[in-house]
């Protein structure tokens, strides 16, 4: 990876290709242009700032919608000539009211479907933050640990008992009702998904390593 001291900003007269990327779902959401003096905004404020082709002018996504694009990464690709920045979107991408610049029904990625749990940890802790009335959630976690706890044991059962009799569309249903009270435990817990899937990466890695160890 080219490091950002070392952009080419001479091949295409001044101008980079930024891929923005959100950092939550992983999906593309849109691409732009920038110069240095763009690029220098965007560490500076910590919102994308592109450099319009049309206007002349540099513009901050967002400047008049309000849909800005917080920063969170910025890197550049082996040749210095795109930049890639992951981005946390505050509302649609898109001019046109949608997520991304590729519509509705942009094609996703697995990894971008699996990347809704991320959003869904989200939600809860924005629920535990705000606690609205008549909120499932609220109502749950009020009722102390042992009762989130009580809750995913009954899940894990029912899902296990869907797996043995039921249909699939009970399987699928029981599954996601795990997924969502482990986050909430989880959430209660103060324990991140991303921690969770940092323990599976390690033993996927360690397992890996032992598959090829010739002594076991």
């Amino acid at each position: 990876m080219t490091s950002l001291s070392q952009l080419d900003w001479d091949k295409n007269g001044g101008l980079l290709p930024a891929v923005i990327q959100d950092v939550n779902s992983g999906a593309v959401l849109m691409l732009g242009y920038m110069n240095r003096e763009a690029l220098a905004a965007t560490q500076a404020a910590g919102r994308v700032t592109f450099w319009s082709r049309s206007r002349r002018r540099l513009w901050i996504k967002g400047e008049t919608s309000g849909n800005v694009l917080e920063v969170r990464s910025i890197a550049a690709d082996c040749d210095g000539d795109t930049l890639l920045i992951l981005a946390e979107p505050r509302g649609p991408a898109c001019h046109l009211n949608t997520p991304t610049c590729w519509g509705e029904n942009a094609p996703q990625s697995a990894a971008q479907t699996v990347a809704f749990l991320a959003a869904l940890e989200n939600v809860i802790a924005q629920r535990l933050t705000d606690r609205p009335p008549g909120s499932y959630t609220t109502r749950l976690v009020d009722g102390g640990i042992l009762r989130v706890a009580q809750k995913v044991g009954e899940e894990g059962l029912e899902l296990a008992l869907a797996g043995v009799a039921q249909s699939d569309a009970d399987i699928v249903g029981e599954a996601a009702d795990l997924f969502y009270h482990t986050l909430l435990l989880l959430r209660v817990r103060n324990v991140s998904l991303a921690r969770v899937v940092a323990e599976l990466e390690s033993r996927h890695a360690a397992r890996g390593k032992s598959a090829g160890d010739p002594r076991r």
